[in-house]
């Protein structure tokens, strides 16, 4: 399991900063990385964009649904823009208790974007929302932990 100390220790080793935008994380990765040892060296900051407006105002997310792969992809790679950070992590989801636009509770979009590329994966968790959404934060966290292997080939 990928730690966001782990994510400080990959970033450092690399010269490489970090950002994240979050939606039903609520700013939780974010504090994660900021609690990590010697963040103010590689941690770049984050947006929370809980609303539809907001994520695409300044993360440019299109007019899409916001529980989707483009949605998660907008948001990592608008926040890596907007902060100049060389990587960038993206949650967006359905905390829960009931569905959100068709979607069910737990299902959540997790993405990064690099300076190159972005990629996401979808998960379905279940549990309580603090329940999805701690393992939304984890869901990130691994991403940016198995994103090293794309700077070191």
């Amino acid at each position: 399991m990928t730690t966001a100390a782990d994510v400080g220790d990959f970033a450092k080793r690399h010269g490489l900063t970090v950002a994240v935008a979050e939606s039903l994380t609520g700013g939780n990765l974010a504090a994660a990385l900021a609690a990590a040892p010697d963040s103010a060296q590689w941690f770049r900051g984050g947006v929370v964009a809980y609303s539809v407006t907001v994520k695409q105002s300044v993360l440019g997310v299109p007019d899409v649904p916001v529980v989707s792969e483009t949605a998660a992809l907008a948001m990592a790679e608008g926040v890596r823009a907007l902060t100049d950070a060389d990587i960038a992590a993206a949650t967006t989801g359905v905390g829960g208790p009931g569905d959100q636009d068709g979607e069910p509770a737990g299902s959540v979009w997790c993405a990064v974007a690099t300076r190159d590329t972005s990629w996401a994966v979808h998960r379905n968790f279940d549990g309580e929302p603090e329940q999805v959404l701690e393992q939304s934060v984890r869901c990130a966290l691994e991403m940016l932990g198995e994103s090293e292997k794309r700077f070191t080939g």
